[in-house]
């Protein structure tokens, strides 16, 4: 029999949301344990290698001031420890890689080093506790009420069950959910579920947004850094996407701007105007840092060419699931193999043996994250469904931003939903500057284990805007400060949107802990 722990909240999944739920828990004097697959705690950020998706405004506000703080304690971290040039170090908005996905491009192991220090109090007091290499097994409930989850190491047989008086499910793919008994979707819902114009017609709960399998690289002109031709290259090379009449491996992938045509890229920066994907994801631009500390620019490879919908990672049997994982990593190491030897380049030539794998970015053997960037999960069933409608600019037209009477944060993203499993569709929707709503971090019927990641209430369409960093980060404070108000106000969730006593205390809590509820109203749309 395994041992047993018992706390004030069990965090389960130690990404964004999990951190800041923990975190959130422990400001107010609670005790957590939160329970972490890999080695690292700050999931997309760092195991999943994705720098951060953010919306324009994001310098000034529309995020939390922990998330702000996380940004500043970053660009900070480089000017106390790098040899950054004069115009680095004196850049308020140093952008470290300056990638064009996110105005602060940086390396995984500086968001990790950032997200352990603003957490350390809290951990060396012990007011939270990490279990590192842990994943749900199993839970045990009574009536609409969780009593103990049990999580198993990922390499040894060891299993530690673990006892609390509420459980926050941050994991990536919302593993509690089914094992606790919580009501959930996943995949695709019909559209006369939810009235969305972009829903399938019919239902189909393994149509899943595809994954990926990030690795990181450098550049280092004149070099061959070419790996082993990978087992499955020839097939991936050769695979020729239904939505498309290119091969996968080209360089045209799908038009943000219209997902129904194909857009050029290339590898490098070059005179012809053609986007650059390796500047896409950098994240250590040499240009600012003095010398010659880094051979090389440095990227993260998250593109289109290496998205994985072949299949999902859950919901399926296990052999399945590590048959998709397995191709999914080929998919990866293919791509770089393709890369480093028959990429057209716009000299005529072929192939960029220059190019690196870097193993130590990502502190993996394979050179591959420790963990798939996942962009759906399983979403509870909730008291409020978010759904196109209360975020799409086309659908919205002159209403404008939909606010919420129990709003607990704010973000803002497009509606982006990669090709999906089964009818590969894609979008790329206009988005309004988007609420986070109470009702869609509260199960329709359990009482005491809420979402804290992006298994909240949206749809398979919403979740498309409301998985990225900032609002995931939103999510689990909220969801965090939530369960501690909950214990130290003796109520339930539930009772805290239904009671306005309740809600409006609650309310000004996350105010006065730098939450913003509403966004401006002169905002420039």
């Amino acid at each position: 029999m395994g041992k047993q722990e018992s706390t004030d909240v069990v965090v389960i999944g130690g990404g964004l949301g999990g951190c800041m739920a923990a975190l959130a828990v422990a400001k107010m004097g609670l005790k957590v344990i939160i329970t972490e697959e890999t080695d690292w705690l700050g999931g997309q950020l760092t195991s999943q290698a994705v720098p951060p998706d953010e919306h324009k405004w994001i310098e000034k506000y529309g995020s939390t001031n922990t998330y702000r703080e996380f940004r500043n304690r970053v660009r900070q971290y480089y000017r106390d420890n790098y040899p950054l040039t004069k115009e680095a170090r004196e850049n308020e908005i140093l952008n470290p890689g300056n990638g064009w996905v996110s105005r602060l491009a940086h390396e995984p192991k500086v968001a990790l080093k950032v997200i352990e220090d603003m957490l350390a109090p809290y951990l060396n007091s012990g007011k939270i506790k990490v279990l590192y290499n842990y994943k749900p097994l199993d839970a045990k409930t009574e009536d609409d009420i969780v009593k103990s989850v049990t999580v198993t190491h990922i390499e040894k047989s060891q299993t530690i069950e673990l006892i609390g008086q509420y459980f926050l499910d941050a994991t990536e793919c919302g593993d509690v959910l089914p094992i606790a008994g919580v009501e959930y979707v996943s995949g695709a819902e019909a559209r006369n579920e939810t009235g969305e114009p972009h829903a399938l017609e019919e239902a189909n709960p393994i149509d899943m947004q595809s994954f990926t399998y990030v690795f990181a690289v450098d550049y280092v002109e004149g070099g061959n850094f070419t790996i082993d031709k990978p087992e499955q290259f020839d097939f991936w090379r050769e695979y020729m996407p239904s939505f498309s009449h290119l091969p996968l491996f080209s360089w045209y992938a799908t038009d943000a701007d219209d997902t129904s045509k194909l857009k050029q890229f290339t590898l490098l920066q070059n005179n012809e105007g053609i986007p650059s994907l390796f500047t896409y994801r950098r994240i250590l631009d040499t240009e600012n840092i003095e010398g010659d500390l880094y051979e090389g620019d440095i990227s993260l490879i998250n593109w289109a060419q290496n998205d994985y919908f072949h299949g999902p990672i859950y919901g399926v049997s296990d052999e399945e699931i590590e048959k998709n994982l397995f191709n999914a990593k080929q998919q990866s190491l293919s791509l770089l193999y393709w890369l480093q030897t028959e990429a057209p380049r716009l000299d005529g030539g072929k192939g960029y043996p220059g190019l690196r794998l870097r193993k130590d970015v990502l502190d993996t053997e394979d050179g591959l994250a420790k963990y798939p960037y996942i962009r759906e999960s399983r979403r509870i069933k909730a008291v409020y469904t978010i759904t196109e409608k209360d975020v799409s600019k086309e659908i919205r037209g002159d209403q404008g931003i939909c606010e919420y009477f129990d709003s607990v944060g704010v973000g803002s993203y497009h509606l982006d939903l990669h090709h999906t499993t089964v009818s590969k569709r894609s979008f790329y929707i206009p988005n309004y500057p988007y609420e986070i709503p109470l009702g869609a971090l509260l199960p329709i019927r359990v009482k005491n284990l809420l979402p804290a990641c992006k298994n909240i209430g949206t749809t398979q369409v919403t979740n498309g805007c409301y998985r990225l960093h900032p609002t995931e980060w939103n999510i689990g404070e909220s969801a965090g400060y939530l369960v501690a108000y909950s214990l130290l106000n003796n109520v339930i969730p539930h009772q805290v949107r239904q009671e306005e006593e309740y809600l409006k205390d609650y309310q000004k809590l996350l105010v006065n802990n730098g939450i913003q509820l509403h966004w401006p109203e002169d905002i420039d749309l």
